[in-house]
């Protein structure tokens, strides 16, 4: 008996080491949380190879093979549903077909098939992002004793097995599967705690748009790899009279459409991001000429002016508008030039009158031939 105990913590040693390094594993190569057609067949064959693992040197009883082998089974099944139970069961069961013996389809459907069954029937189908998700503890310990309430009464109805030994393997896969959950839900937990730090630290809250720290890491990546980029600086006009004669709620309900805008009316590789109080930026990313820039920075303008937004009849124009600023030429120029020339221009928009567009590039050539006029 001593013997057994021994054996079934040895398995279940097995099961939690090779769990933590899988779960290790999986945080190393999903970084971004993205359930993918990848991870799910990294997964099946991982739990394959982990009941595998567990069966190749099982304790034996008069030719019955015990070892914990329902326990990964059990785990996946639980998380993923049958299909993933199944796939996952596939190696297992051609492995201890092989190996025959009196037992060997008993053993089978009694700790492959039905443990599948059980852990799919009791997973929370619900679930979405479901292998990064926090597992439900109890019950899934509740799935894994009816289960084995089953097969031990199944065991001791169909194969030599025994009282103490089926008492045994139900103590120590409860355990081992308490410990993967506990694993998994510390791992999951981590993880999701490290990224939703790392979206907080790289949003602006109000407007759920990127912060500048985000967008200067992301823009200035592409200003070392020299590619072409434009900066455009968007001011709301007139908002200190909207925020006054509104109030501060219905303010923040503008910068948020505005946001909004920003987003439906640039292109995916661009970057938009709020600057501050009422002022964003955007980086128009590798565009095809100057004349997209600025069809690009026009229609983002003409669609802010004719969004309707609450009580702009009021405002100094009748209308709510912004007033934007674009630097064009991004060769040999730092992030923070780029920046200050679409600043420059945006407060050339503000002293031309408001509402429209200005290019730092056309402001110098302006002055240019001013000086030879």
């Amino acid at each position: 008996m001593q013997s057994l105990l021994f054996f079934f913590l040895e398995n279940m040693a097995l099961i939690i080491a090779l769990m933590y390094l899988g779960l290790k594993a999986k945080e190393l190569l999903f970084p971004n949380l993205t359930e993918s057609t990848l991870l799910l067949a990294l997964s099946i064959l991982f739990m394959g190879f982990l009941t595998f693992s567990v069966m190749y040197n099982p304790y034996i009883h008069e030719g019955m093979r015990l070892d914990l082998r329902e326990v990964p089974l059990y785990f996946i099944s639980y998380i993923g549903g049958w299909k993933v139970g199944i796939l996952s069961a596939i190696f297992p069961s051609i492995y201890r077909y092989s190996l025959g013996g009196p037992t060997a389809i008993a053993g089978i459907l009694q700790t492959v098939i039905l443990p599948v069954i059980i852990g799919s029937l009791f997973r929370n189908k619900k679930t979405v992002n479901k292998f990064f998700a926090i597992l439900d503890i109890k019950k899934m310990l509740l799935g894994l004793l009816v289960f084995e309430v089953l097969k031990s009464v199944s065991m001791l109805l169909t194969t030599p097995s025994t009282v103490p030994i089926t008492l045994s393997m139900l103590f120590f896969a409860m355990v081992a599967v308490l410990a993967m959950g506990l694993i998994a839900n510390g791992e999951n937990h981590h993880i999701l705690v490290r990224k939703e730090l790392e979206f907080y630290s790289n949003q602006d809250p109000m407007t759920q748009l990127p912060n500048m720290r985000f967008f200067k890491n992301k823009t200035q990546t592409l200003v070392s790899q020299y590619v072409p980029i434009a900066i455009v600086m968007l001011d709301v006009d007139y908002f200190k009279t909207y925020n006054d004669t509104h109030g501060h709620q219905k303010g923040d309900a503008v910068l948020r459409s505005i946001g909004q805008l920003l987003r439906d009316h640039t292109r995916k590789k661009d970057y938009v991001a709020r600057y501050g109080g009422e002022e964003f930026i955007f980086c128009i990313t590798d565009p095809y000429d100057d004349d997209e820039v600025m069809r690009i920075a026009e229609k983002v303008r003409d669609q802010i002016e004719q969004y309707h937004f609450e009580g702009e009849e009021l405002q100094p124009e009748g209308k709510l508008t912004v007033s934007m600023g674009v630097s064009l030429n991004s060769y040999h120029k730092t992030l923070d030039q780029l920046i200050d020339e679409a600043d420059q221009a945006l407060y050339q928009s503000k002293r031309d009158g408001r509402n429209r567009v200005t290019a730092f590039a056309e402001k110098k050539e302006k002055e240019i031939e001013e000086v030879f006029n």
